[in-house]
């Protein structure tokens, strides 16, 4: 699957213009969103907003950007299936063959030793997780990157030869399962946590 369009919306921002820049060399669109996307920017990088791909805002404090059919069709379409491809077609869906995302710091918040329950609750991240578990569900059509040490290799992979091995996308979607299994084992303790107080 040749990677023509990507999704970059990372909290911890280690290495994602230099990623970014590569990917553009290469010859793949790039959307992003918030404090991403103006990095991205201010690096000289063409970036797409969010919304312009959504036709809608982000709203709710940034509560709701990313869930949407036009980003969400974008990565579960099953590029081989000539329903999902029709179906793309009549809704202008254009797919998103990448997806660098890593999540929302609970954990380095919750270690404030001064943090509320209201900022802890901020700090959970819902668009990130459903776009890494999109895009790790899709793996056979999807490069899902949530650790920031795969960047190298996976620029290095798509300059190259336009994408990425269909092994090391299985091998991306099972660290990217990882990542939110972890990131949901964090929430759920300190909640526990919280409610035995």
């Amino acid at each position: 699957m040749k990677i023509k369009r990507a999704l970059i919306s990372v909290s911890d921002k280690t290495g994602v213009v230099e990623f970014a820049r590569k990917l553009h060399a290469a010859g793949v669109e790039i959307v992003s969103t918030g404090g991403t996307m103006r990095a991205l920017k201010e690096a000289g990088i063409p970036v797409m907003y969010v919304s312009d791909v959504t036709g809608f805002p982000e709203i709710m404090d940034g509560r709701v950007k990313t869930l949407n059919p036009f980003i969400h069709g974008g990565i579960l379409a099953v590029r081989d299936n000539p329903a999902h491809v029709q179906a793309m077609k009549e809704h202008k869906i254009t797919p998103i063959d990448l997806v660098a995302v890593n999540l929302y710091p609970f954990a380095a918040t919750i270690a404030k030793a001064s943090v509320s329950l209201t900022e802890a609750i901020e700090n959970i991240d819902i668009g990130g997780p459903a776009m890494i578990r999109a895009a790790a569900k899709n793996f056979r059509f999807v490069t899902v990157v949530t650790d920031p040490k795969r960047y190298d290799e996976v620029a290095a992979a798509v300059l190259k030869d336009g994408c990425v091995s269909g092994l090391l996308r299985m091998q991306l979607a099972q660290e990217a399962f990882l990542h939110t299994a972890q990131y949901d084992d964090c929430i759920q303790q300190y909640l526990r946590a919280e409610s035995e107080k």
